[in-house]
């Protein structure tokens, strides 16, 4: 606390997180629960965040038109927005694997431009030092587009492994951090 009343950023910031420990190990306790089920059921989480997403388009969009209905003057490319994230809220909702497929599908297509860009200029750099570092990027970006667009399906439940891996090192660290704070809370 300063001298001057409230900070947001205590001076001692080892002795408050010391004191909410809890929730340091709360915070690691959920990532690695939702680690654990998006490798057990990727297919669920996966649906899951699609008609997350979807709903929160559709929430968007109308909050979108609301805030376009009481704008003086022209607004007709903010309704025409708010129009446009709510039909897309509404078909993520409606298929939500076709949410999916679509996330995967844009990603492979990412991946394969990025790849084919890092390719061409390693190929323009001559002898530089890096040049075959860049061009390897480059060709594993564009393996993983293909494979992604390839085997979409495939792909998104390895997206969801990867995140679940995160999930649970990151739930790990914060949990041996909790338990640190802890100790040194008294």
């Amino acid at each position: 606390m300063s001298s001057t009343g409230y900070s947001p950023f205590p001076e001692h910031l080892e002795e408050a997180l010391a004191h909410r420990w809890w929730a340091v190990a709360l915070r690691g306790v959920c990532a690695i629960l939702f680690g654990i089920l998006a490798l057990l059921a990727p297919g669920a989480v996966l649906l899951s965040l699609a008609l997350l997403f979807g709903a929160w388009l559709v929430v968007d969009g109308v909050l979108g038109l609301v805030a376009a209905a009481r704008s003086p003057g022209r607004r007709g490319l903010l309704m025409a927005e708010g129009v446009l994230t709510i039909a897309m809220g509404v078909l993520a909702l409606a298929f939500p694997v076709g949410a999916v497929l679509g996330f995967v599908l844009v990603t492979a297509a990412w991946a394969l431009a990025t790849g084919g860009l890092m390719v061409a200029a390693a190929w323009r750099m001559r002898q530089r030092p890096g040049r075959g570092w860049l061009a390897l990027g480059g060709v594993v970006s564009v393996v993983w587009g293909v494979l992604l667009a390839l085997a979409p399906v495939m792909g998104a439940v390895v997206l969801t492994w990867w995140a679940a891996g995160y999930a649970i090192a990151f739930g790990a660290l914060l949990l041996v951090a909790a338990f640190r704070l802890r100790g040194a809370k008294g």
